[in-house]
């Protein structure tokens, strides 16, 4: 008799929490049904039927509490799953694939784990994809594409030479890295002297080259506003 008490109690606490929106699921249909099944066995002094019912009620409520549990994972999942495409959208509209190289292929790879396991109703788990797809993306934006050549202009307006052009912010950011322009083979053979980096002449063509698969296009144009070259981006 206790344990029926108590199996009693439970189920109308779990009836409580759903009834708002989930009252109308089968496995709470079912539940409430056992009850009221329970509830008149017990009135009947049969005992041992009221205690089978009562466990079925109690094993149909549980499944109704996952079942509720499972949409509203899935519900929130949604939302998740809907602005990750969104955002994963505005990111391929304004060219981040080129622009953002490393961000767009990890927010891709992310978005398309996120859906393999909403097919698998692993929603806990598309939702933390989801959610790496919008942390990838957060800080993407539009931007100018870098200037893939440079027109050398004369040492006495701007010094030009493969150490100061290397460290312009739009080319490497860094004279260090030099040698990328001097070694390119296109470059070298515009030289006056190949062998001599020392020598370039102003109106060559220089090209220059991606180091870390940034996108690079047009030629380099004091009147647009570039970002800085970063190897991390």
């Amino acid at each position: 008799m206790k344990r029926l008490l108590t199996i009693f109690a439970a189920l109308l606490a779990v009836s409580s929490v759903v009834a708002v929106s989930y009252k109308n699921n089968t496995y709470q249909k079912l539940a409430d049904e056992y009850t009221r099944k329970a509830e008149r066995a017990l009135d009947a002094g049969e005992y041992a039927l009221a205690e089978e019912y009562a466990a079925k009620a109690e094993e149909n409520a549980a499944l109704s509490e996952a079942y509720i549990k499972g949409m509203l994972a899935r519900g929130d999942c949604d939302k998740v799953m809907q602005e990750a495409a969104r955002r994963l959208a505005y990111a391929q509209s304004i060219g981040a694939e080129t622009s953002f190289p490393m961000a767009f292929t990890a927010a891709q790879e992310a978005y398309t784990s996120a859906q393999e396991a909403y097919d698998r109703e692993d929603y806990a788990t598309a939702t933390a994809f989801a959610n790496q797809v919008l942390a990838a993306l957060a800080e993407i934006r539009e931007v100018t594409p870098l200037p893939e050549f440079y027109v050398v202009r004369p040492w006495e307006d701007v010094g030009d030479c493969f150490w100061n052009i290397a460290g312009r912010p739009y080319v490497y950011n860094n004279p260090l890295l030099w040698e990328n322009l001097y070694q390119d083979a296109e470059n070298k053979r515009n030289l006056p002297r190949p062998s001599d980096p020392n020598l370039i002449l102003p109106g060559m063509k220089m090209r220059i080259p991606s180091l870390t698969g940034e996108f690079r296009e047009g030629t380099y144009n004091p009147s647009k506003d570039y970002e800085p070259y970063s190897a991390t981006r």
